[in-house]
């Protein structure tokens, strides 16, 4: 199978408070400059045994196939930076024709000049972060744009011929009503992107969202209101033609995320930058250092960034991203790669998830039900 790359950029122009990634504020185009350098020479240097570097066995070149800029915000790179570490990965990469290259974009942080350069280095998709459409739950998020610049970014990115387009929306919202929630929808929906992230909200340690609750600035999000805006949200989106794939992801045929579906499929992917995560395709998982100016200090000093080195347990985690899958888990394809029957393995839970309507199973394949896909998180905890 061919693998994918991501790149993370951590810059932002300010912290959203439900955030948990690894950001920092934009704050000079020296430290960019340091980070875009340090990048382009992890990458050079992967599977370096002077790095110390997991996968020190010298391979043939790896063919790729999705590459992937997430934060942060990469759309506060300059086009000129984005080459130097597009080059880097072709050096090290052998890529194919017609590549999926994401770019994570926030509103109001792009011009028609900085896209159509963007384009012409080989950036195809557009992934950004609309949230909600109400100004006064995006000002309480902590987010710089406004609704208005959602709707402009999607006009600019039409006029430099940007035809793969996805956004993310937030449901849950603290004081988001069910009718909030469905005029959030009906924007997106009236401005028909290929692809759409739709996500309830989690509310995560450590960030200021979680400290605003657990002070009462903020109220705790209902989870009965939460269910019904998961509902109202696949019946809107099927009357619009798009399809769900993934607990949270639903596309226009032909137009899901190559690169996403990657990780729910355990195939091999290679993370660069501050907080990067890389999984080999078979068991060996690694992360990078988390904190910017250490991850860059490392880089420059040919240490390797590399903080975390682990095995995954192929079977559980086959299991629960599968299970993320609206198609679910083939259960032929389980038995011959395991050489196990996952449903005797699993009897008594997925008999008490059966009478609870949250798997079922249809044909040769177990799966979620919609309940099962709003509650997934309680079926996962038997697989990990």
């Amino acid at each position: 199978m061919l693998a994918g790359v991501y790149l993370h950029i951590p810059f932002c122009r300010s912290r959203c408070s439900y955030c948990d990634f690894a950001t920092d504020v934009y704050k000079n185009t020296e430290t960019v400059e340091r980070y875009v350098s340090a990048l382009a020479n992890e990458i050079k240097f992967f599977e370096s045994s002077n790095l110390n570097h997991p996968l020190t066995q010298k391979v043939p070149t790896r063919g790729v196939d999705t590459i992937y800029f997430g934060g942060g915000t990469p759309s506060l790179l300059t086009p000129k930076q984005l080459e130097k570490i597009l080059d880097a990965i072709y050096g090290k990469f052998s890529i194919e024709t017609n590549s999926e290259i994401t770019m994570e974009m926030n509103p109001a942080t792009v011009t028609q000049e900085t896209l159509r350069e963007y384009k012409s280095l080989g950036v195809n998709r557009a992934s950004f972060g609309a949230q909600t459409f109400d100004d006064s739950e995006l000002k309480r998020l902590g987010r710089k744009h406004t609704a208005q610049d959602v709707r402009e970014t999607i006009e600019l990115l039409r006029s430099a011929d940007f035809d793969n387009v996805s956004f993310d929306l937030i449901a849950g919202l603290p004081r988001q009503t069910l009718k909030d929630w469905e005029r959030n929808l009906d924007e997106a929906l009236k401005l028909m992107p290929e692809h759409l992230s739709l996500y309830l909200l989690e509310i995560h340690e450590a960030t200021p969202l979680a400290e605003q609750i657990r002070s009462e600035r903020q109220p705790m999000p209902d989870e009965d209101l939460s269910a019904e805006m998961y509902e109202l949200m696949l019946e809107k989106v099927s009357e619009k033609g798009y399809e769900q794939y993934e607990i949270s992801n639903f596309a226009l045929p032909g137009f899901r995320s190559k690169h996403n579906s990657k990780y729910w499929t355990l195939d091999a992917c290679f993370g660069f930058g501050c907080s990067a995560h890389s999984f080999d395709g078979q068991k060996k998982r690694w992360a990078n250092e988390r904190d910017t100016l250490k991850y860059v200090e490392m880089v420059e000093k040919n240490l390797s960034p590399i903080v975390e080195q682990n095995e995954i347990d192929q079977k559980s985690e086959s299991v629960f991203l599968g299970l993320r899958l609206t198609a679910g888990i083939d259960l032929d394809k389980y038995k011959k790669r395991f050489n196990l029957n996952l449903i005797e393995e699993y009897a008594g839970d997925l008999k008490r998830f059966q009478e609870a309507e949250l798997i079922e199973i249809s044909g040769n394949h177990l799966k979620l039900t919609n309940k099962g896909r709003l509650f997934s998180n309680e079926v996962f905890t038997v697989f990990v």
